[in-house]
C-alpha cells in the first residue's frame, strides 16, 4: 500500500506492507485525515518529542531510524475484522475513533509510532471497541474534525467554568478555533479571540467568537476588560479583599499557540485571579517568571488530548450543525501532496486545516 511516510526528517511517499488486524482490531481504509499542528511540530522537532516521551509511561518513543506514518484526525471505512471482533458495525461502515490502538490489552498511540501507523496511508488498524459510527449526513472531511474539536471540548471542560467568566482565546489556529467552538457549544460568552491573521480572525467569528482582536493593533487584554465590566450591583456584592484589583468578571485565558515566551506574556498581562489554560503545544524550552503568577494568584492548567466521552460529544456537536466546523477546512490533498501541504500550512493567511484524502 502507499503512504506518506516521515523518514529522516522529511515526508516522502512510498509503499509499505499492509497491516494485519490482531485481536479486537479492524482493518480500515482512511477516507479523510486532517493535518494537525502537532504533526508539523513533530516533523521539525522529532528528536525533542522522542526525548520527552521517556517521561510519559504509556507512550512508546518513536525510533527515528525507522519509518513513521503520521495522521490521527481521521474518518475511515471498515474493510476487515480481526479475531474476536463482534462486527457490530459492518464492513463498509464509516467510523471515527480516538487515536489509540489496543494491542494485547495495552493502550498505544496512533500516528507517532513505528508500529501503529496513522491515516496518511491507504490502510491502517483501529480498535473495534473504540469505534464510533459516522452519521450518514456528515461528510468524511467533517468527520475527520472530530479529534481536533474534541481537544477544544477537553480544554473547556478542564477550565471548570461556572458560566460567569469572560473567556479570552489567544491564537485562532485549529486548536484555538476548536476552543471557540466548544465555548460556543456551551453557550458561554462573550468570547474574545486574538490572532494576527485576518483570515483566522474571520474564521473565529464563524466558529462563534463575539469579538476578535488584532494584537498588533490592540491589546486583547484591554479589549477583554471592556467586556468584563461588572454592574454597580455586582461590584457591591464583591467580597472584601486586601489585594487591590479591578472590579471585573472572572477571566479564563486559553493559550492556543505554543511558542516560547507566550506564557510569560500572559502572566504579565493577565488580571488578578485569572485562570490560564495551556492548550498550545510548545516543543521548545520555555521560561516563565513565577513571581508574576504568584502575586496575581493565577491558576495554570495544562491540557492534552480528550476522553472518549468528549470525543463522542465532539462528533455529536459536528453532526448537529451547532458549529460551523467545516469552516476550518481550507484545502484537501492526496498522498503525493502531503509534503507540500506541510509547507503551505506555515502561512496562516492561506490555510488553517488541510485534509488528506489518501485514496486520491
Amino acid at each position: 500500500m502507499r503512504a506518506a511516510i516521515f523518514r529522516k526528517g522529511e515526508i516522502v511517499v512510498d509503499t509499505m506492507a499492509e497491516p494485519k488486524p490482531g485481536a479486537g482490531q479492524v482493518l480500515v481504509k482512511p477516507l479523510a485525515c486532517g493535518i494537525c499542528g502537532t504533526d508539523l511540530h513533530a516533523r521539525l522537532h522529532a528528536p525533542k518529542m522522542v526525548e520527552m516521551s521517556q517521561f510519559v509511561p504509556w507512550r512508546k518513543a518513536m525510533d527515528l531510524s525507522r519509518d513513521v506514518v503520521f495522521g490521527h484526525e481521521y474518518c475511515a471505512e471498515i474493510l476487515e475484522f480481526g479475531p474476536g471482533c463482534k462486527g457490530t458495525l459492518g464492513k463498509g461502515s464509516r467510523v471515527v475513533s480516538v487515536p489509540r490502538l489496543i494491542v494485547d490489552g495495552r493502550i498505544e498511540g496512533i500516528g507517532y509510532s513505528n508500529d501503529n501507523i496513522g491515516a496518511y496511508a491507504e490502510r491502517m488498524l483501529l480498535s473495534e471497541q473504540l469505534l464510533l459510527p459516522v452519521p450518514d449526513h456528515v461528510s468524511n472531511e467533517l468527520a475527520s474534525l472530530t479529534e481536533p474539536l474534541s481537544i477544544g471540548i477537553h480544554a473547556v471542560n478542564k477550565a471548570r467554568l461556572s458560566g460567569d467568566e469572560v473567556p479570552l482565546v489567544i491564537g485562532c489556529g485549529p486548536i484555538g478555533l476548536a476552543v471557540i467552538a466548544a465555548l460556543k457549544g456551551r453557550g458561554l460568552g462573550p468570547i474574545i479571540a486574538s490572532d494576527y491573521s485576518p483570515k483566522r480572525r474571520e474564521l473565529a467569528i464563524r466558529l462563534g467568537a463575539d469579538v476578535v482582536v488584532d494584537p498588533a493593533a490592540t491589546s486583547p487584554f484591554k479589549t477583554w476588560e471592556q467586556h468584563a465590566t461588572l454592574s454597580p450591583d455586582e461590584i457591591a456584592r464583591l467580597p472584601t479583599s486586601i489585594v487591590p484589583s479591578a472590579p471585573l468578571k472572572p477571566s479564563v485565558i486559553f493559550e492556543c499557540v505554543g511558542v516560547p515566551g507566550l506564557i510569560q506574556s500572559i502572566f504579565e498581562q493577565a488580571p488578578q485571579n485569572a485562570r490560564v489554560v495551556i492548550v498550545g503545544v510548545c516543543m521548545e524550552t520555555d521560561q516563565q517568571k513565577p513571581m508574576f503568577a504568584i502575586f496575581k494568584e493565577l491558576s495554570v492548567q495544562y491540557v492534552v488530548g480528550c476522553t472518549p466521552d468528549e470525543f463522542a460529544q465532539s462528533l455529536e456537536l459536528i453532526a448537529s450543525g451547532k458549529v460551523d466546523a467545516g469552516a476550518m477546512i481550507t484545502g484537501t490533498v492526496g498522498l503525493d501532496e502531503v509534503a507540500g501541504a506541510f509547507s503551505d500550512l506555515a502561512s496562516p493567511n492561506r490555510h488553517t486545516k488541510i485534509v488528506v484524502q489518501p485514496w486520491r
